[in-house]
């Protein structure tokens, strides 16, 4: 299956970017470099493109998207947690601008035997990097009750954790889970008829999102990774942010306006003790795509853009 992905927000992100023709640019979630591409095209010899994806696929169909391009590219397997690390091996110390785009790709969508559909039935996987051992196998078969609640609630946001966790653990009692469609299965049984009847979307959208969340650790990287993004750029460099669903949007938002704040002193003190210096300055409010890009690209339609500079 041929890598494709439609970049979301590509105008916004490259005019969000401020890309300067000899700069210096960090794409952390490279997919199929859609977005990377675009960024490679404004850039001079002298400029400079680092993509980094823990999916080999990606890797590879990027190395082949980002062949005709006259800057300098580096292309490395990884996950962006290990950003400081990434960099240190190139031996760069600060850039002008990194790009995030959250989340799962189409083409991990649409590719059934990744397990990220609930609309293929596949082994149950959801590994961004293929070279992981922990899967949504161990997740569902191998977590208690509790836990697989906590998840479906915290990361899925779902209603019917409980009882969709209670339905998993009985149904496992006498056979493992092993694909998606044993747990979609599940996941519609748990859910009470007249809900589903009523409800919008599809029924196991929200627990195939806690999962994949969990297996790949999605939330957790974000804080650190940003603070470390911009702890590595140049002043008036930039960093842009594109989430799809409020878990991440809250994440990125909360973190940005911190990192944006001056004085963090109480109110009641005369004057400033903290010493608290603002590093970024937030450029504008959350962008959404256009009517016209969401009815072109369903999946546009939760994306949320937002943009920082470095002080």
């Amino acid at each position: 299956m041929k890598f494709e992905h439609v970049s979301v927000l590509p105008q916004e992100v490259i005019a969000g970017l401020n890309i300067k023709p000899d700069g210096t640019y960090v794409d952390c979630t490279l997919g199929g470099a859609g977005h990377a591409s675009r960024i490679a095209e404004k850039l001079n010899e002298n400029g400079h493109l680092i993509g980094i994806d823990q999916d080999d696929d990606a890797i590879e169909a990027a190395s082949s998207r980002l062949k005709p391009y006259k800057c300098k590219i580096d292309i490395v397997h990884s996950n962006f947690k290990n950003l400081e690390q990434v960099l240190k091996d190139l031996q760069i110390e600060f850039v002008d601008g990194f790009l995030f785009d959250l989340g799962v790709s189409s083409y991990q969508l649409d590719e059934a035997d990744r397990g990220f559909s609930y609309m293929h039935d596949a082994p149950l996987d959801m590994r961004m990097d293929k070279t992981g051992r922990f899967s949504a196998y161990d997740v569902v078969n191998g977590y208690d009750e509790e836990k697989l609640n906590y998840i479906f609630k915290t990361y899925g946001e779902e209603r019917w954790s409980k009882r969709i966790a209670q339905f998993i653990v009985e149904y496992r009692r006498e056979n493992p889970i092993e694909t998606t469609g044993q747990l979609v299965d599940i996941i519609r049984r748990a859910i009470p008829a007249a809900v589903r009847k009523k409800a919008t979307g599809h029924p196991a959208k929200r627990i195939f999102q806690a999962i994949r969340i969990e297996v790949n650790n999605e939330l957790g990287i974000l804080e650190d990774t940003f603070r470390t993004a911009v702890s590595h750029l140049n002043s008036g460099g930039r960093i842009a942010v594109i989430t799809f669903h409020s878990l991440e949007d809250r994440i990125t938002k909360n973190v940005f306006k911190e990192m944006a704040r001056g004085c963090i002193c109480p109110p009641q003190l005369p004057v400033c003790v903290c010493h608290h210096k603002a590093q970024i300055k937030l450029c504008g409010k959350a962008i959404k795509p256009s009517n016209e890009e969401m009815e072109e690209n369903s999946r546009s339609k939760s994306a949320k853009l937002r943009i920082a500079e470095k002080l």
